[in-house]
């Protein structure tokens, strides 16, 4: 496997920070975009993992860090799942400019549900995976309940999530509000792939249900048994490259 470096412009002119993991000896089968998890970035394991496992099947694999976040610039504070969408969509079209438009997108929590949105948004897109997302963005709100109020009445607040502070604004909170997904995945008609752990503490396997009852055929759901909601263990996110891998070959070769 070998890695290509990328600071990638979003819409207000800051960097992404873009990594493209190629498969050994060149001339990928498809390219993938993958969309990390909320406040996470591209250096999680789990990430990291499951795109060397993807690139064992011979594609290329584009992980970035959205605003904000990882090595990527611009303030976190002043993005929302909007904003997000918008950074999905410079990075498909970054990919379309420079090597091939990508054909898969995979999502991790609630990345998993800004993918869902993304795939229809961008053309290229042929199939879509989905791993411990939940069926509507605004279920993030659980992780910061207690700060709504300070959030609604001073128009911002410092949360803490996975032990890290961040602050978040009122208009993140309204933009989460604003979402329906429901529609959204209705409309979907592409192959979708949902996978979820039923011990997932952070988003319950509801969520997956949800998703799955929502989308038209071809869908596919994969239980991830045992794992934790940011697949901590190598093992688990290893699987989830290789259920991928052997899934979405037969759709990326229509």
């Amino acid at each position: 496997m070998s890695q290509q470096h990328h600071d990638i412009k979003n819409a207000n002119g800051e960097d992404l920070h873009a990594i493209m993991d190629m498969p050994e000896g060149g001339d990928p089968k498809a390219y993938i975009m993958f969309a990390h998890c909320f406040t996470c970035n591209i250096d999680l394991r789990a990430v990291r993992t499951i795109t060397r496992g993807l690139t064992d099947f011979g594609f290329a694999v584009m992980r970035f860090d959205f605003t904000g976040l990882g090595e990527s610039d611009g303030e976190f504070a002043d993005t929302n799942f909007t904003h997000n969408i918008i950074d999905l969509k410079t990075v498909a079209d970054f990919m379309a400019d420079e090597y091939e438009a990508p054909s898969l997108i995979i999502g991790h929590s609630l990345g998993g549900a800004a993918a869902l949105v993304a795939a229809n948004k961008i053309d290229s897109i042929k199939a879509v995976v989905t791993i411990a997302a939940p069926a509507e963005p605004a279920h993030v709100t659980h992780l910061f309940e207690d700060k709504i109020d300070e959030m609604e009445s001073e128009g911002q607040a410092e949360v803490s999530i996975g032990g890290r502070p961040f602050v978040l604004k009122k208009q993140f909170l309204e933009d989460l509000q604003e979402q329906n997904n429901k529609d959204i995945i209705k409309n979907l008609r592409k192959p979708l792939l949902v996978m979820h752990s039923p011990q997932d503490k952070i988003v319950s396997i509801e969520n997956a249900a949800k998703i799955y009852e929502r989308a038209f055929h071809p869908k596919s759901f994969i239980s991830l048994d045992g794992a934790d909601h940011l697949l901590s263990k190598r093992q688990d996110s290893a699987y989830v490259a290789k259920i991928i891998g052997a899934w979405v070959e037969r759709y990326l070769k229509q």
